[in-house]
């Protein structure tokens, strides 16, 4: 496949400006838009032959059968879910994503959220600023001396036993499609050993046809422990009214959410506000979960390190279609 003329790179959403930058260095031209709508971008895709999201436009049967003359997309993040792979593929469609450079990014983000959950910092922030001065009610707990119960072990999964290993907690990971990854402070275990120990459980899947819904009421059944449960993933990978039963009859004890299963696929919003759902009403109203907005990847510095991680395997790619 040779190349005789320039990219032309289209981008659906805007990330760190390094990205184009190194692209137009290369001999790219590229554009910008933000705006337009899923129809109108189809058509539009028609005159480049990249394409540059995080998540606003899906990248799906329907988009990439009309767009079949495309070399590349890019995603800026870790999951993949907004593509989908098997139609790129028959298209001969590379596609990219950057999962280890928001890895770090993700593994802090979860151990704060336990660590805020644990020690009661949002309710006691919140008491003391009512003026309230209730030391035995915000009694935290530790972690060290928990077993930690890590599903997947890829970038994100690794990230976070690494900051775990100094807390003095015992480490158990399982994960379906990697074997061999134990090491001095990991334990690789069965997901029914997995379940029979762990006091903590921490998602790090992607969403895909196999995982969504995956922690339900017969997953959440099978543990022999109340647990809490980190889920910096996918939304979707939680029932969240099996997580509310749970949470009512303590066999959940609490939960730190980064993500959720109301959220649109863009990322960019949640629901109508006369919309909200029973069971996330619940989760607003519980001091025994933590919540934030889908940020646990998107800090300052990663902002940057995807657009370098995406910069360098474009680069490659597109040497490599120039020598062909």
């Amino acid at each position: 496949m040779g190349l005789n003329t320039q990219l032309h790179i289209l981008f659906l959403d805007e990330v760190h400006p390094y990205l184009e930058e190194k692209l137009t260095d290369l001999g790219c031209i590229c554009h910008h838009d933000y705006t337009s709508s899923t129809q109108e971008i189809t058509e539009k895709a028609k005159a480049y032959q990249g394409i540059i999201i995080r998540s606003r436009i899906p990248m799906n049967a329907q988009f990439l059968n009309a767009n079949p003359h495309l070399k590349f997309i890019g995603r800026s993040g870790s999951g993949m879910e907004n593509i989908d792979l098997d139609v790129a593929k028959s298209h001969n469609i590379t596609c990219f994503s950057a999962p280890e450079a928001n890895k770090n990014a993700v593994a802090e983000h979860a151990l704060g959220m336990l660590l805020s959950l644990f020690n009661r910092l949002n309710q006691g922030d919140l008491d003391i600023r009512n003026g309230n001065w209730q030391r035995e009610l915000h009694r935290g707990q530790e972690i060290q001396g928990k077993t930690i119960g890590l599903i997947g072990y890829g970038n994100n999964g690794s990230a976070f036993a690494e900051k775990l290993r100094s807390f003095g907690c015992t480490i158990l990971a399982y994960d379906k499609y990697k074997t061999g990854f134990g090491n001095d402070f990991v334990t690789e275990v069965s997901l029914e050993e997995l379940q029979k120990r762990a006091n903590i459980l921490s998602l790090h899947i992607p969403q895909n046809e196999e995982t969504i819904y995956m922690v339900n009421k017969e997953f959440i059944k099978k543990f022999s422990n109340p647990f809490f449960l980190i889920n910096t993933s996918r939304g979707k990978l939680v029932d969240t009214q099996a997580l509310v039963h749970s949470l009512k009859d303590h066999h959940i004890l609490g939960a730190c959410l980064d993500v959720l299963e109301y959220e649109k696929s863009s990322f960019s919003k949640l629901f109508d506000a006369d919309n909200c759902p029973p069971a996330f009403e619940y989760l607003l109203n519980s001091d025994k979960v933590i919540l934030s907005p889908h940020v646990a990847g998107w800090t300052v510095e990663s902002y940057l390190r995807l657009s370098k991680v995406l910069a360098k395997k474009i680069t490659q790619y597109v040497s490599t279609i120039k020598e062909n």
